[in-house]
């Protein structure tokens, strides 16, 4: 953890200090006005972004894969960022604009529950059949949505969510992220709950707990979770998916332990993402999205071979 923390903090200074604007810590010392409103309106902003973001996903993935009992599923993989979606989409055209919260949320959960109560039908699935219902049930509500947003002229304003950049985001754009600093807290005191709900219904049922009611928790949580970031920042492919299965690859299953781990290595990962983005093709910047993409499909398959030869 102590090292894990140490990386953390390096990346957090790499991130503040890289950028086509020159930030120079000696400018800040002595007091550079220009400098230090770089800093708050726009590197810290950035930076806490990303850290809110990245860790916040991690742990709605995390709590997919305990609910889902499968460590293929995610946000991304279970409908719940394609259900956000086609609530942004509704509340554009009903309301006029994309900023009715409750309404992205509401469709966010159900269109994860509707995907829990689908897979727990299901007597026989494996690893790979969960996901693979998840990424067709989300095709289905990503059509949906383009349906609605092609009939009332909205393709381009949910275009913007496919793509997720941390380089436009100011002071003032960013803080409905803050609701990962809660909903991890709960996370983290309601982890046994869950972590007895991952083991199967009969088990939890066995121990005394409302198995449903755990499920819609869960599923609030990660729903909740899930649409912040995506309205805020945009899609962000895998995160939930490979950082859970790197955590658990190296530090085990405990859910309560990996929790804070989930959401430092969460953290980590899109602060990396975020710097290559930046020095790739520097001055320009390239999509974290589109970086995330490749780190996290090269994973996904890593875990998916990996898995297959322990099945056999």
């Amino acid at each position: 953890m102590k090292k894990l923390l140490l990386v953390l903090l390096v990346l957090c200074i790499a991130s503040v200090f890289v950028g086509v604007g020159q930030l120079d810590p000696k400018a800040l010392l002595e007091g550079d006005e220009q400098a230090w409103h770089l800093l708050v309106t726009s590197r810290l902003p950035r930076l806490l972004a990303i850290l809110l973001a990245g860790g916040g996903l991690s742990i709605a993935g995390l709590i997919m894969q305990q609910i889902s009992q499968n460590r293929f599923a995610a946000p991304s993989t279970s409908g719940t960022i394609d259900s956000a979606m086609l609530g942004y989409v509704i509340s554009l055209v009903i309301f006029g604009d994309g900023e009715q919260i409750w309404l992205i949320f509401l469709v966010a959960m159900l269109g994860t529950l509707i995907f829990v109560t689908f897979i727990n039908r299901i007597q026989f699935k494996n690893a790979i059949y969960v996901p693979l219902i998840g990424i067709i049930f989300g095709n289905v509500i990503e059509s949906l949505a383009t349906f609605i947003a092609y009939r009332y002229d909205a393709i381009q304003n949910m275009s913007g969510w496919a793509v997720a950049n941390f380089g436009n985001l100011l002071q003032g754009d960013y803080e409905l992220l803050y609701i990962a600093l809660p909903v991890s807290i709960f996370s983290y005191l309601y982890a046994t709950r869950i972590s007895a709900v991952g083991l199967g219904k009969d088990f939890a049922v066995n121990l005394g707990l409302n198995y449903q009611q755990v499920v819609v928790i869960g599923v609030l949580l990660v729903s909740v979770m899930s649409a912040s970031v995506v309205m805020i920042v945009g899609l962000l492919p895998f995160l939930g998916l490979i950082v859970p299965n790197l955590v658990s690859h190296y530090f085990g299953d405990n859910l309560k332990r990996n929790i804070p781990l989930t959401a430092i290595v969460g953290a980590m990962m899109v602060l990396i993402c975020d710097v290559i983005g930046r020095l790739i093709i520097f001055p320009y910047e390239i999509p974290i999205s589109m970086i995330i993409s490749v780190v996290g499909g090269v994973l996904f398959l890593f875990f998916i071979l990996r898995g297959e030869r322990h099945a056999r």
